[in-house]
């Protein structure tokens, strides 16, 4: 390990005994200091490390933190989780559950106006969450909305959501970047980029760059402080922060975290680190050999080396994985899980199980997934190879990565920005049915109890069903999740901003609304 790792480890340790504030959820956020009141104005551009050509309006197809980040800029959610990690209402100014939180009723916002110059009312909430509900939709909402029985409007205010089943978590999942609310015309969404959120789209060219101009008409009056946005897919991260030392953009995601300490000596540059639920995942399709095969799936998950990736990829900025999604410090981890460790003698052990005296996969990778991906995929390679598991690395292109290697090749590299609950991670991932199901992983006993735990009020027993079901995403799932990452990005010091969100990358996607130009 070397001596940044080390420094970085230490840093972090004194952070976190000090310098960081930590919220009511346990995660860790940066202490910030408090700038100058909020002003308007400036043309603020941001690179950021993912894109593709093949990215589309359709909030259904968002894929890529590019389109995640411009569809908060264009719209507005029914919910919104705050920079706090609390549930507040955006185009909904409130909800209630019946007991049995099967039914859900909205009280929706009035005097909101989409670009067009429509005013906002319950129909365009009944389009937009009909339409990703639709049969033939391949929308990655329709493992959220699946769970919708029946959807009306309650008089133009008031939307009325009647449940499959029971669910607390409900509110949380309607801050989902594939539900924006879009403007309806003849019971239809309209797909074209018309928003009622604080930015006009201006162009796109996608896979290249976005631009948008301030909504005169926003209702927030205390948001969306500058003139206009630009959007930078940027994906080479040397590339990105080229530009930012040479202020050709003033805010870039996804830091390469083997440079970041050099970043860290510019004082024109802050550098935010921000825990949360962001995780790196290495998905296999178990239904292609052989990765069917859970012994397998055991031996991979052995003969990787979690605490050499941390030092190594992540610089310490970050926490272990143990082969399940729901991150450490949250309301429904499983702290009593043993935390799974690099052991090539059990990994060799699992591979006699599985017949083998020795085995070779193919894995694709490509930084397009995450910051030092490839890198990972070459230590998990030297990892594996003293278990007796020769792994092929196979570079693949950026462009194109989301839709033409991730769910389609049998092993691959991927990266999810984590949900605020659990239930929320399960069901839109790791249940059977889940339009993201990345491994195609279907466990009867974990899908039991993800349709039990989610209407169950009884804390103890909702904590029980949660715990065992980590167990087995541990040692039956599909992915090798050996990593937390944390948000590090990096700013211009002339950008102002007050307590960065963890919900989501980026201030939860909202650093166009949230931030400012601290200074000219």
């Amino acid at each position: 390990m070397d001596e940044w790792a080390v420094n970085r480890r230490r840093f972090l340790k004194s952070a976190a005994a000090g310098a960081l504030a930590v919220s009511s959820s346990g995660i860790i956020r940066p202490a910030f200091a408090q700038d100058a009141a909020p002003k308007k104005g400036g043309h603020f551009k941001i690179g950021i490390g993912s894109g593709s050509s093949t990215d589309s309006l359709d909030p259904g197809t968002y894929n890529t933190t590019f389109m995640h980040t411009l569809g908060h800029n264009l719209h507005g959610f029914l919910t919104e989780v705050d920079a706090n990690g609390k549930l507040v209402g955006e185009l909904a100014e409130s909800w209630e559950a019946s007991k049995d939180a099967k039914t859900w009723t909205f009280k929706l916002r009035k005097g909101v106006e989409f670009h067009n110059g429509k005013s906002f009312d319950a129909n365009d909430v009944l389009a937009t969450i009909n339409y990703h509900r639709g049969e033939q939709s391949k929308s990655g909402a329709k493992g959220i909305v699946d769970s919708i029985e029946d959807i009306r409007s309650d008089g133009p205010e008031t939307v009325v959501v009647v449940l499959k089943q029971g669910n607390a978590d409900f509110p949380y999942m309607m801050d989902h970047f594939t539900l924006p609310i879009l403007p309806a015309k003849d019971g239809k969404p309209d797909l074209s980029g018309v928003g009622c959120g604080g930015y006009v789209l201006d162009g796109i060219d996608f896979g290249v760059k976005a631009t948008s101009k301030r909504f005169a008409n926003y209702w927030k009056p205390n948001a969306a402080w500058f003139d206009s946005v630009e959007i930078l897919a940027i994906l080479d991260v040397a590339a990105r922060t080229n530009a930012l030392t040479t202020a050709q953009i003033h805010a870039m995601d996804r830091c390469d975290l083997k440079t970041v300490h050099l970043l860290e000596r510019n004082k024109s540059l802050e550098i935010v680190s921000v825990g949360g639920t962001q995780h790196y995942t290495l998905p296999m399709l178990v239904d292609v050999a052989p990765f069917d095969n859970v012994d397998i799936r055991l031996a991979l998950k052995y003969a990787i080396d979690r605490q050499q990736l941390l030092d190594t990829v992540l610089y310490g900025y970050g926490q272990l994985g143990n082969d399940n999604p729901i991150a450490p410090g949250t309301r429904d981890f499983a702290k009593d899980l043993p935390q799974r460790e690099f052991d090539p003698e059990k990994a060799r052990f699992h591979l006699k199980k599985a017949g083998l005296s020795d085995l070779k996969v193919s894995l694709s990778a490509s930084d397009a997934a995450f910051s030092g991906a490839v890198d990972a995929a070459a230590i998990y390679q030297q990892n594996a190879a003293k278990a007796g598991i020769t792994v092929d690395v196979v570079r693949e292109p950026a462009d194109g990565y989301w839709d033409n290697v991730w769910m389609k090749k049998p092993w691959c590299l991927s990266y999810w920005g984590g949900r605020p609950t659990a239930d929320w991670m399960f069901s839109q991932v790791y249940a059977a049915d889940a339009s993201w199901n990345e491994t195609h992983w279907k466990n009867p006993r974990f899908n039991e109890l993800l349709v039990a735990a989610r209407p169950e009020l009884d804390e103890a027993k909702r904590e029980q069903m949660y715990s065992e079901m980590q167990a087995i995403c541990r040692d039956d799932g599909g992915s090798v999740i050996p990593l937390f990452a944390n948000y590090v990005n990096a700013l211009s010091r002339k950008i102002g901003h007050n307590q960065i969100g963890s919900s989501w990358d980026l201030d939860g996607f909202r650093y166009a609304e949230r931030w400012w130009f601290a200074e000219a």
